[in-house]
């Protein structure tokens, strides 16, 4: 028999018995070998009952499963990183036998590897868990809740059954509040429990009488004016919905044209009814039933058809579709650190993606692929290239596009020009489709096609094509600090000329220095370090091991461990060592810490044993006043004196903390920041420290802390503290131009700061020679400055005024004018926020200091070649490693070059060909497409060639950019990582979950009109009326139960966001309260706009937290009451999770027909005849009439843009009145004339 087949296709001839067989041989389950840290033989088998694959070692204990939902794919062969642990030859498993299943709902996903005993028996499992995986994914709603049922029910004992205090257990984890004690027992003689447990079918039943709590919302098809009228709704099954009741709602309500077909209707209904005895020709639902409906995905707000693949729109150039990309396609995590992984590439092209990035470099030996120049993993360039072709056409049959970022040397391309030629073979996309095409080819024409974007030698290049590139290098180097006068070990990196530097995260011997129980060294030592531990236990009733740490006054390098045992103070020396360079801290001589902080974490998890007892350090003793001993803090200086301090420290990031006079709560932080001295305010309210209005602190030493890790103000960060050492230890010349402020206090991440006017800085050093000259070094700043037309100013500068220098010794300043090159420096800079720093090599003299630099024996300097005074010193661990960067930053002129090899294999995405044509792509970064005002030319440009967008380099978290802008000005490859769960891939996966999740669709036919503009104003296409209703089966926040709000959000031309109000403690089946008035989006764009729900839980703080999301294009939403099936963070579904909302779509300036209105003439008579008794006002921009009945308060707390308010200010122009003069709103069922949809600016003044 051959090797079993790499992708798992069902027999479609495969008989129904057959299937059963297999599938009961599942449930019988096998002995496999299954790959974990070790090999295993266990028992794996299906779980019919759960749909879950369980593996056990004995048969009273499963050693783990997963759920058949969560299969993503069922893999054959030894594939995964399970089995490379076993590589050793003594695991006998082939090929042919082995098995991996890759489940999960996080982009990286699980695996369970297996070994079978035969190769007939690995086959069958494929074929099964295929089998059943499919039918799991498309099983009805009553199917899942049953399941459901069998998953919460069989942790308790097998048969299912489950007892009162088990219950109780329960429902906090099912996310839903358990009732008091009488209430259960109530309700388990309800459902007919006998000896006080339930089994399987009685819990059915208990969770139906539990979702059934939902019944108000049935109170909506209580009110003659519905398609049909309920009955008692008090049970559930109190009343019935009958067949042709139910075929008026889906017609009238939901707007359900298949629902013409009664058999089609009456096949639904049967679906959802749980006793077979009633599953006859007129199937009839409880209430319960159709409540259940109403939440089920059958029901969903989504209209398919608009996810299946319309093949006459794949019949265009590749220029007129957006194409699903992905950025740094390898990477699983962030852009520094993170793993590199073939299997990201294979999650990105199964979930449709259809153009994948490889970053390729020199290898050992053969090309690798990571994100250069960080610490991300490395992978073999081949086993990317063989991971793609098994899967690039799993999902779609359309064309595969390959971004190339090249860095290989030559002989290292021709080996990938080899392996791509080899391993994809006639997939690879060689020749152009049509030689004299004057477009791109249609994606029918490249089905099944890998295409190459990679530069492409010009005609005369003769084998390669030259193209400077700056010598490259990275690694750990350490920069002299001339501030702090000490060594910092940093992570650095030469690319363009340029070296980047970031500071390693922290000391680690340091790390103590921050903890609330360290307090340095205290006055008295011992007896000050006994009576704070007394007094603080004394008042707070101190347990033992109350514990604080302070330097030791005799020992220089020691500390001193004292804590509270038995109601007294001990003490206990924590001693240092030192071995190969590295200093250990430790208590016995056989437990060596690396830090102090390292030490006290472990004995506050293990405890500390001496002769006569043993403890555990429990609470940290606080300092009293914390601030009182740190160096920056100053109880007695003035703002005049903090600035003088500041002036002397040439360093943004220098600060202090002062008492502000006469004011014993408020003190300030003045610090420098854009080379300014700037100060901000710091209240003390109660215990806290408040700076701004919401940003709290316990002490001033939590804040520094805090700041030394977040920027306080722009990207600047607390680093320098200002100590009276420092001011005595530096120069005491001052920079008095970084007084010059236009504002005396700001606050943190304020605006750019502003320069006086006339302002000059001296480009060379001037003595005066006469009293009315002015003196100044290089770099000075003078200000106020007077132009004379004989070569001589007039300036101020170091206490002088208004005195005389040469124009010609320097430049000229002014606030639009400011030397701003670190924001370029910083844009193209792959560590992105975290480099404290760029210099240019280029302007810089470099110069090897042999005999070494303040301690360090391997010192370069970089000297600034315009500022004598400038420089920047490097040390490396060797001579080896210094003379490296020594060459790479001298070498900046290597060569890369391009093979013919690779070169040949482009045809089609060739990065800016040298004239424009339709064979090109161009790429550009987020924030550096054409700008406003040639966006007419970009989009002219899109209509005939291609181009990629890619994220910026500050990134670094694989952070996502907004891509709607881009989609809107026609960019094909929006490219976004994949790996990051938020809003954008959100909107990404809702875009291409059009046309059949092929990656590619089809932009609007106005796009490519010559008088389209995205940035115009645009005429109202729809309006959509939403209200959420309730929600089930939310997913559960940790620990607690969810306190759940739902915020709808219209993502398009312009943004608009409305949010319900918070249901307290259930995440199981909350019901949220009508509101006042419906809320009513406007839709400019239905082809480019999103309907996206969000469901947050607040947590005990009132922050908000995910829970999951569903985004939709507008275009398929539809009307009605419908069920939002909800996903998680990384847009996969999350069983039996759904919103319950009313939706109504109306076309703007399109009448409804009484047939859409009502669903019955008498209805219709009835509410003319409410209409002619009320009394009634007249709109005077509408002519509607209104009615008189006063509204309530809305519920709604509701959140526009600052373009959305403007553009609703203008609503009295009688927008409303494009709807119709009717609008469905359910509040009641009823169907309100549109005038009662208030203008949503009187709303926002009225409510606000």
């Amino acid at each position: 028999m051959g090797n079993l087949e790499s992708t798992i296709n069902l027999d479609m001839h495969m008989t129904e018995y057959k299937k059963i067989l297999i599938k009961r041989d599942l449930e019988m389950g096998v002995v496999m070998t299954v790959f974990r840290q070790k090999a295993e033989r266990l028992t794996v088998q299906v779980i019919m009952e759960t749909r879950q694959v369980a593996w056990t070692r004995t048969a009273d204990k499963t050693d783990g499963v997963l759920d058949l939902f969560e299969i993503r794919e069922i893999r054959p062969g030894r594939n995964s990183k399970d089995f490379e642990r076993f590589k050793d030859g003594k695991d006998k498993h082939d090929e042919n036998t082995c098995f991996t299943i890759f489940y999960g709902s996080q982009f990286v996903l699980n695996t369970l590897s297996l070994g079978a005993d035969t190769m007939e028996e690995a086959q069958k499992w494929l074929t099964g868990l295929e089998l059943l995986r499919q039918e799991t994914v498309a099983a009805p709603t009553p199917v899942l809740i049953e399941r459901y049922a069998h998953v919460s029910s069989v942790p308790f004992c097998f048969p299912p059954s489950i007892s009162i205090k088990e219950l109780k257990t329960l429902l906090p984890l099912v996310n839903y509040k358990a009732p008091s004690s009488r209430a259960l027992k109530d309700k388990f003689l309800e459902v007919g429990a006998k000896k006080d447990r339930l089994d399987f079918e009685q819990f059915h039943k208990l969770y139906n009488l539990i979702m059934f709590e939902q019944n108000e919302i049935l109170d909506e098809f209580k009110k003659e004016s519905c398609a049909f009228i309920l009955g008692n709704t008090d049970k559930p099954d109190a009343s019935a919905v009958l067949l042709h009741d139910f075929q008026r709602f889906l017609i009238f309500q939901q707007k359900e044209s298949w629902a013409n077909d009664l058999n089609l209707v009456r096949e639904l209904m049967t679906t959802f009814i749980d006793d077979t005895m009633r599953k006859t020709n007129d199937p009839e639902f409880t209430v319960s039933e159709f409540l259940s409906f109403l939440f089920s995905k059958e029901n969903s707000v989504w209209d398919d058809k608009f996810s299946e693949i319309s093949n006459l729109d794949m019949n265009n150039p590749l220029s007129h579709y957006w194409i699903s990309s992905s950025h740094n396609t390898y990477l699983t995590g962030d852009q520094l650190r993170s793993e590199s992984s073939t299997e990201a590439y294979v999650r990105c092209l199964r979930l449709g993606c259809r153009c994948v990035e490889l970053d390729c470099w020199e290898g050992p030996g053969e090309p690798i692929i990571y994100h250069g120049w960080t610490r991300t993993t490395k992978i073999k360039f081949e086993d990317v290239v063989k991971s793609i072709n098994e899967h690039a056409f799993v999902t779609s049959e359309f064309p595969v596009i390959l971004s190339i970022e090249e860095h290989c040397p030559i002989e290292q391309q021709r080996q990938m020009a080899r392996i791509f030629k080899e391993v994809f073979g006639n997939k690879l996309l060689t020749e152009p489709v049509e030689q004299m095409a004057e477009q791109l080819p249609s994606p029918t024409q490249l089905k099944g096609k890998i295409i190459l974007k990679h530069k492409k030698l010009s005609v005369e290049g003769g084998g390669i094509t030259k193209d400077l590139r700056k010598g490259q290098k990275q690694g750990d180097l350490e920069i002299w600090d001339p501030v702090d006068k000490c060594w910092n070990k940093h992570y650095c990196v030469i690319r363009d000329d340029k070296l980047e530097h970031f500071s390693c995260l922290c000391q680690n011997q340091d790390l103590h220095c921050s903890e609330p129980w360290f307090h340095s060294c205290t006055k008295e030592g011992r007896l000050m370090a006994e009576r704070l531990i007394y007094d603080y236990c004394a008042d707070t009733g101190g347990r033992d091991g109350t514990f604080l740490v302070r330097e030791s006054a005799t020992y220089v390098t020691d500390y001193t461990l004292s804590f509270w045992r038995s109601g007294r103070v001990q003490h206990c020396r924590i001693r240092s060592g030192s071995e190969e360079g590295h200093t250990y801290y430790y208590l016995t001589p056989n437990l060596h810490f690396p830090t102090v902080y390292s030490l006290i974490q472990h004995y506050r998890e293990n405890s500390l044993r001496c002769q006569d007892f043993e403890l555990r350090l429990t609470d940290a003793m606080p300092q009293p006043n914390p601030h009182l001993q740190k160096g920056w803090f100053y109880s007695n200086l003035s703002r005049g004196q903090a600035e003088d301090y500041l002036l002397r420290i040439p360093r943004d990031g220098a600060f202090l903390i002062r008492q502000r006079e006469g004011e014993p709560d408020s003190f300030a932080i003045t610090f420098r920041g854009d080379g300014k001295v700037k100060h901000c305010r710091i209240q003390k309210e109660g215990s806290m420290y408040l700076l701004g209005t919401t940003t709290e602190f316990e002490s001033l030493v939590e804040l520094v802390n805090y700041f030394r890790k977040k920027p306080l103000y722009r990207k600047i960060k607390l680093r320098y503290p200002v100590t009276p050492e420092l001011v005595d230890r530096f120069s005491t010349e001052k920079d008095c131009a970084s007084l010059y402020e236009m504002k005396t206090y700001v606050e943190p991440n304020e605006i750019e700061p502003s320069l006086p006017q006339s302002t000059v800085r001296a480009l060379y050093r001037f003595q005066a020679t006469m009293q009315d000259e002015l003196s100044f070094s290089k770099g000075a700043l003078i200000h106020n400055v007077t132009k004379g037309s004989n070569g001589w100013w007039k300036g101020d500068h170091g206490g002088k005024v208004q005195l005389f220098f040469p124009s010609n010794y320097v430049e000229e300043l002014s606030n639009s004018a400011q030397p701003d090159n670190k924001g370029q420096d910083m844009e193209d800079n792959p560590l992105g926020e975290l480099c404290k720093g760029v210099v240019d090599i280029s302007k810089c003299n470099i110069q090897n200091l042999k005999n070494g630099k303040n301690g360090k024996p391997h010192v370069l300097t970089l000297q600034d070649k315009e500022q004598d005074s400038l420089q920047f010193d490097l040390a490396a661990g060797s001579v080896e490693e210094l003379f490296e960067w020594y060459q790479v930053a001298w070498d900046i002129t290597q060569r890369e070059m391009i093979a013919m090899e690779m070169s040949d294999l482009v045809v089609y995405c060739q990065p800016r060909s040298k004239e424009k044509d339709r064979f090109e792509i161009r790429s550009f970064v987020e924030n550096k497409i054409p700008g406003k005002s040639r966006t007419k030319d970009f989009l002219q440009y899109n209509r005939k060639a291609l181009s990629r967008i890619y994220p910026k380099g500050q990134r670094v978290e694989s952070s996502n950019y907004d891509p709607y802008p881009l989609w809107a000005v026609g960019c094909q490859m929006v490219a976004l990582n994949y790996q990051t769960a938020d809003k954008y891939t959100q909107l990404n996966s809702a875009l291409f979950s059009l046309n059949g999740c092929t990656g590619y669709v089809l932009q609007p036919e106005l796009m490519r009109d010559d008088t389209y503009d995205p940035h115009q104003e645009k005429r109202i296409k729809y309006n959509i009326v939403v209200r959420v209703i309730a929600a089930r089966h939310l997913p559960k926040p940790g620990r607690s139960i969810a306190s759940p709000f739902v915020e709808v959000e219209l993502c398009g031309h312009t943004e608009e966001k409305f949010k319900t109000t918070v249901y307290r403690d259930n995440g199981l089946n909350p019901v949220w309260k009508a509101p006042a008035e419906p809320v009513v989006f406007t839709v400019y764009e239905p082809e480019l706009t999103f309907l996206r729900f969000v469901v947050n839980e607040e947590d005990m703080f009132s922050d908000p937290n995910f829970l999951a999301q569903a985004t939709f294009p507008v275009k398929g939403i539809r009307s009605g009451f419908r069920s939002v099936p909800l996903k998680n963070g990384y847009n996969e579904n999350l069983e039996l999770a759904s919103l319950l909302v009313y939706i109504y779509v109306q076309q703007a300036g399109v009448r409804m027909s009484e047939e859409e209105l009502y669903s019955s003439s008498s209805q219709l008579r009835k509410k003319q005849a409410e209409v002619n008794s009320e009394p009634f006002l007249y709109d005077t921009h509408t002519n509607f009439q209104r009615s008189a009945v006063p509204r309530q308060h809305s519920n709604l707390s509701r959140e526009f843009s600052t373009s959305e308010k403007h553009r609703h200010a203008s609503v009295s122009e009688g927008r409303w009145g494009k709807l119709g003069g009717y609008m469905e709103w359910n509040q009641s069922c009823l169907l309100y004339p549109i005038f009662f949809v208030s203008q949503v600016k009187g709303k926002e003044d009225k409510h606000q």
